[in-house]
């Protein structure tokens, strides 16, 4: 593995924040290596830190754009401690690639054919949890950036980034530390934030109107949204646009999320001991 010119070194790498141009990490070893204005939220596996001064990280390329993959995997394998050992375009076949591969890091668009990368990078954390997924986009979304990082992303890139950033961030989470963007930090903290807040204010169910707690029983009963519109007299936009502020004040993706909800609060419709089948979706 070859070094980078005008790096720190630090010999002991515990839980800390490293921003602007200093150690990405070192312990017991010489492994210098410039950080770019970026963020990196390291707790670091010291054991894996170990392992950087030998081994290739292998990586597999997420992306349904075969320019955007080529040029990506061209210049990664200009690092010497860097391998593309694969390319997948669609999210269909990327848990396939996965297991058959065994990457160490994934980098992951968010938007692909069939799967999203969001529902992918959950489906790898759980059963690839020594794989690291990086999730690589065109824009800077706040919701996507909290639902990626729940759902165990390790990083978050736009697609704007350079690839000494992206080169860095690879190798931040091979090491078991988080990478994002300066941007993307401040955007989170602020978020979480806001989250606090209305956790002070009062639980999801207090902000619900009645109409809005209504729709849910009916979602939770199994029902469409024509066969809630034509219950309650409304139309298919109307339940659609209802649906959407209900999933913004309780934080959830889909219709399955808002039944769960529904069960654990009490709200199912009368003669129900549990949640029906749910359509997927809005």
């Amino acid at each position: 593995m070859h070094s980078i010119a005008n790096g720190n070194h630090n010999s002991h790498v515990s839980a800390t924040v490293h921003t602007g141009y200093e150690i990405y990490t070192a312990h017991a070893s010489s492994v210098l290596t410039e950080v770019p204005a970026a963020t990196q939220i390291d707790v670091v596996d010291r054991d894996r830190v170990r392992t950087l001064t030998t081994h290739v990280i292998r990586l597999l390329l997420v992306d349904d754009h075969a320019l955007v993959r080529e040029g990506i995997r061209l210049l990664l394998e200009l690092e010497q401690d860097m391998q593309v050992v694969g390319e997948v375009g669609n999210g269909l076949d990327v848990m396939k690639q996965v297991h058959l591969l065994q990457p160490d890091v994934i980098l992951m668009d968010i938007h692909l054919p069939v799967v999203d990368g969001i529902t992918l990078t959950q489906q790898i954390t759980r059963t690839f949890p020594d794989t690291a997924v990086i999730m690589l986009t065109m824009q800077q979304q706040q919701q996507q950036v909290l639902q990626a990082m729940k759902y165990g992303a390790r990083g978050y890139l736009l697609k704007s980034s350079t690839i000494r950033e992206v080169a860095q961030a690879i190798r931040t989470v091979f090491a078991g530390g988080t990478f994002l963007m300066p941007a993307l930090t401040d955007m989170l903290v602020h978020e979480y934030r806001r989250l606090a807040e209305c956790t002070a204010e009062g639980t999801p169910q207090e902000t619900l109107s009645e109409k809005e707690c209504e729709i849910i029983r009916h979602v939770a009963a199994g029902m469409s949204n024509r066969e809630i519109a034509d219950h309650l007299a409304y139309s298919e936009k109307t339940v659609k646009n209802y649906l959407s502020i209900i999933f913004q004040k309780l934080h959830v993706r889909d219709r399955t999320q808002v039944a769960i909800f529904a069960l654990r609060h009490g709200l199912l419709p009368d003669g129900y001991d549990t949640i029906a089948d749910v359509q997927i979706g809005w």
